[in-house]
């Protein structure tokens, strides 16, 4: 009995142990090879597969930096329907068009002080921007107004200081709106069409910001050139940039452009939190224009969002502007509890050709 027991499971094994053969191929079988010469390649070669699952993995963490997360209804059975039937008329019959009329007076307010202080005071340039830089401020607080924006800083507001320059984790063009409304920043920004493109060229020009086309190279000098005189000047505006130099969906950040800290300047860390309690503040810029954005905006409860002024920050003996650029980063990251990625965000525009990915 003994015997029987102590034998069952060699016994029991080898029933288990899959037949090796039943995955040779046929030749193979014939060649009557010994099992122990059998090398990985003669029992199955899986390495395209492998390349194209890993392939598939990397693609698929990139593009989910830059997807919208719709959140999951909650209007699933007979007694939340009408609260969300109620909802509805509630946001698109009376708060949207009380918003639109915020708005619609926010720009006629804005617009009978702006134009006068921009033709009449051209000789005294120190009174003319220092009002420009208020009404700038004014008519962002408009906007946010008309989101019911719900906005919480942090820390000390920024000062106009020269040999600084303030870096985001950049959500969507709002960002620059909620930020703005405390503080008259240059920004950096990729230049617009339509109505949006006017605001750059006329009303932003008069607080200092810097435009620039992504696809022409000769923009990349020119804007580099002007960064550096902006953060010499002691009288210009304190200058924002948005390292990441696209929109990341407030869940991640992408690397960040090494150019803001290449200028020799005290970095000061800006990181911005938006809670999607009431709506996704991410902007979609393939997917829906910048007008749809603000629509969507104004249409929803409110606008919640954390904004924290961290601690400023300087490049180590050392350390080199990407490291120093990482460093940022993660500042930034762990402050609004945001996962980083290392993915160049302007992947999101052109990819890198396949004769250069098989060369990498």
């Amino acid at each position: 009995m003994s015997n029987l027991i102590s034998s069952s499971p060699s016994e029991m094994d080898l029933l288990d142990r899959p037949n090796i053969e039943d995955y040779l191929p046929s030749d193979s079988i014939h060649q009557q090879q010994p099992i122990t010469k059998l090398k990985l390649r003669d029992l199955l070669d899986i390495s395209p597969t492998l390349t194209e699952a890993a392939g598939a993995i990397v693609d698929d963490s990139f593009t989910r930096c830059f997807k919208s997360n719709p959140p999951e209804p909650w209007n699933w059975n007979i007694y939340l329907f009408p609260l969300w039937c109620l909802g509805v008329v509630v946001r698109y019959g009376i708060l949207f068009p009380g918003r639109v009329l915020i708005l619609t007076l926010g720009w006629i307010i804005f617009l009978s002080c702006y134009i006068p202080v921009h033709v009449l005071l051209k000789g005294h340039d120190k009174l003319r921007k220092r009002l420009e830089r208020a009404l700038v401020e004014l008519i962002c607080s408009f906007f946010v107004a008309s989101w019911t924006g719900v906005v919480k800083y942090h820390g000390p507001r920024p000062s106009a200081r020269p040999k600084q320059v303030f870096v985001a984790n950049h959500t969507s063009m709002i960002d620059f709106i909620v930020l703005e409304q405390m503080t008259a920043f240059a920004v950096i920004m990729q230049k617009h069409p339509g109505w949006v493109g006017l605001l750059q060229s006329t009303i932003l020009e008069s607080v200092g910001c810097i435009w620039f086309n992504r696809s022409e190279a000769k923009d990349r000098e020119i804007v580099t050139r002007k960064l550096r005189e902006h953060v010499e000047g002691a009288d210009n505006n304190p200058l924002l940039i948005f390292p990441e130099g696209t929109c990341v969906n407030n869940h991640y950040t992408v690397m960040f452009k090494k150019g803001a800290f290449e200028l020799g300047a005290t970095v000061c860390p800006i990181a911005i939190k938006y809670n999607k309690i009431f709506v996704d503040a991410f902007w979609n810029s393939r997917k829906q224009s910048f007008t749809t954005h603000l629509l969507q905006l104004m249409c929803s409860w409110a606008v919640v969002c954390d904004v924290w002024y961290l601690e400023p920050q300087k490049i180590k003996p050392g350390e080199t502007a990407i490291e120093f650029a990482e460093r940022v980063r993660q500042i930034i990251s762990v402050r609004a509890g945001l996962k980083m990625v290392p993915w160049d965000g302007y992947l999101k525009y052109s990819r890198p050709s396949p004769k250069h990915r098989e060369r990498k």
